[in-house]
């Protein structure tokens, strides 16, 4: 009787764990739909681009320290305000998850973060790639370009 239900259990568990990793399997990917666009290094400089709402521009500073310790500071300014506005880190060159980014907001549509990228372990080379988000909704169509920066080489 005990091998019964431990079977049937088993049986109900397995049917379970299929029934539920189907749906886990299917991610939802709220970056930008995977197209051919512009690539800007924000370590080269600002990134700008006009929407119909305005001017958005994007900076990078490394603030402090080299490789491993570098800390970043993100600045976005952007032509109208954004409710919980996030910029979330993804590795453009290997993956290394997704680390959201809350921005803080400042005067005159500008918000800002400070953030030290993760560490890659096979090489002090990562390229991350910066998509700015609105809570959990992507901003891909306010945003034409790829924006990137190289960790490591500065």
């Amino acid at each position: 009787m005990l091998r019964a239900i431990v079977f049937i259990g088993l049986i109900l568990g397995l049917i379970s764990v299929v029934v539920f990793s189907t749906g886990l399997l299917k991610t939802t990917d709220n970056a930008a739909p995977v197209r051919d666009q512009p690539v800007c290094d924000l370590l080269a400089g600002p990134c700008e681009w006009k929407t119909e709402a305005g001017l958005w521009k994007v900076g990078l500073q490394v603030m402090v320290g080299e490789g491993q310790g570098a800390q970043y500071q993100l600045t976005v300014h952007a032509p109208t305000v954004q409710e919980r506005f996030l910029a979330v880190l993804r590795g453009e060159s290997m993956y290394m998850g997704e680390y959201p980014v809350p921005l803080r907001q400042g005067q005159k549509g500008q918000y800002s973060a400070h953030f030290t990228a993760p560490l890659c372990t096979t090489g002090a080379e990562m390229v991350w790639r910066v998509d700015l988000q609105q809570g959990q909704n992507a901003l891909s169509e306010a945003v034409p370009l790829k924006l990137v920066f190289q960790s490591g080489n500065h």
